[in-house]
């Protein structure tokens, strides 16, 4: 049975003519009945009753109509699904992301893709930068939203966001005494650190510039800054974190003596999906 059979036997169901479903189908009438005569012998059943002045459908022509409706329904919503999703209008993108991602750039990233694709679902897992990189090389995510660097030849990367960090410091603390600030009287008071496993970067430049007394670690900016609240120690921190626990917490800017915090998209270097080509115009279009 061919596709073209189908088309043929819908036409002549529709029309009940075999005259208008050939001009229809733009062939010959014989040609026609002959391809329906060899459609109802390999189904072994007659699905017209004819004469010379009608053409009738049988109960079994009836059913048969019904069902092949059903599959050229399906057949066109199966192009056109191939279709869209060919240009990036349909499909799933599985994005990575670290925690403090929501709070910077990604609410606003997302917003936009969602308006503009809104029927492409789009599964988020928050993870560390390193463990998106290990799901990014294992195809188990597409998008990385990250804190760079990312030292991998398989992945590429860009920074979308860059903003200074700041020093967040509980309420009553001495160094809020202070008129000016140096990098040299941050080494006399404890600090609470992001981890070196979520933010090696970021880690390892707080050590070269003021050599801490390390008094506790956390694994996300949320936790570091709870614990500055509490009154564990002081903390270096992305500006884009000072919305965070503000009644118990005083960010202070030291001049341009601290570093600065970059956030970056990474994806596969061969991935050629047009749903992580649009991610990755939107993230740098988007601040």
């Amino acid at each position: 049975m061919e596709l073209r059979q189908l088309k043929y036997f819908l036409a002549v169901a529709e029309e009940l003519n075999f005259s208008r479903a050939a001009e229809r189908m733009r062939i010959s009438q014989p040609p026609l009945s002959l391809q329906i005569q060899n459609l109802e012998k390999e189904l072994g059943i007659p699905l017209f009753y004819r004469n010379k002045r009608q053409v009738e459908l049988t109960d079994a022509g009836k059913l048969f109509l019904d069902e092949v409706r059903k599959i050229f329904d399906h057949l066109y919503r199966a192009i056109e699904n191939a279709q869209r999703t060919h240009h990036g209008e349909l499909g799933t993108l599985n994005v990575g992301f670290v925690g403090s991602a929501t709070y910077d750039i990604l609410p606003s990233v997302l917003r936009e893709f969602r308006s503009l694709y809104p029927d492409v679902q789009v599964h988020l897992f928050e993870m560390s930068t390193p463990i998106q990189i290990q799901a990014l090389r294992e195809e188990e995510i597409d998008i990385g939203v990250l804190r760079p660097p990312v030292h991998n030849d398989a992945l590429c990367t860009e920074i979308v966001s860059t903003t200074p960090c700041v020093l967040a410091v509980p309420k009553q603390h001495p160094l809020l005494e202070r008129k000016n600030l140096s990098l040299s009287n941050l080494s006399l008071y404890p600090f609470v650190m992001l981890s070196r496993k979520t933010w090696a970067g970021l880690y390892n430049q707080i050590l070269a510039l003021c050599n801490p007394i390390i008094q506790q670690e956390a694994l996300e900016f949320q936790t570091v800054i709870g614990l500055v609240a509490a009154g564990l120690g002081i903390a270096i921190v992305p500006q884009s974190a000072m919305n965070l626990h503000t009644q118990d917490v005083v960010y202070l800017d030291l001049n341009n003596q601290l570093p600065t915090a970059s956030m970056g998209i990474s994806w596969r270097q061969n991935d050629q999906s047009p749903l992580v080509k649009a991610f990755i115009q939107i993230a740098k279009e988007v601040r």
